[in-house]
């Protein structure tokens, strides 16, 4: 931790540009999302920092085991985790034409325990957790996503603040669903 006093010291680590005068940027890949955060921190590198990244070829096991390398020293050093995301970017659909889960949050063993208590590893607390269901937490996050893209949408087409806003209060009532908040 770094001190901070007021904003002054505060940073900021972009990993995507959602949107722009005028436009959305939900299509893009994450590869333009990542070399216009890398400006962004070329440009004034007290304000942002570098987004940490690996870029994993799925194809490649030897790129699979770099890639997992790295997440255990980033987490056995006491990082909570990673989040994995699809390289095409925020708008990618499956072969089936359905909106694909924009990341998945891959936390660390350690940073598990503070969520599931320090016995979380034993074999009978494991396979409790491997029993839950989460269908309803997956369906409201992509739910979640789908209304966030179309409020983008709509601020970029330029519509009036009231038609965005219906989305984003769209969305903090699927927020308001009971769901079990360590998922």
């Amino acid at each position: 931790m770094k001190p901070t006093d007021g904003l002054d010291g505060v940073t900021l680590a972009p990993f995507a540009i959602l949107a722009g005068a005028g436009v959305s940027y939900a299509k893009k890949d994450h590869d333009w999302h990542l070399g216009l955060a890398d400006r962004l921190v070329a440009a004034d590198p007290r304000l942002f920092t570098p987004t940490r990244r690996v870029i994993v070829d799925l194809a490649d096991p030897a790129s699979e085991a770099a890639a997992t390398e790295w997440w255990l020293t980033l987490t056995g050093a006491g990082g909570e985790g990673m989040v994995v995301k699809p390289w095409a970017g925020l708008a990618v659909n499956d072969g089936k034409g359905r909106l694909v889960q924009p990341g998945v949050k891959c936390r660390g063993r350690e940073y598990l325990r503070i969520i599931y208590g320090p016995e979380y590893t034993r074999p009978e607390q494991l396979e409790r957790l491997r029993q839950r269901n989460l269908g309803r937490k997956r369906s409201l996050a992509l739910r979640e996503h789908g209304l966030g893209l179309a409020a983008l949408d709509r601020l970029a087409e330029g519509a009036p603040a009231w038609r965005v806003h219906e989305l984003v209060f769209a969305i903090l009532a699927a927020e308001s669903e009971p769901v079990d908040p360590r998922l």
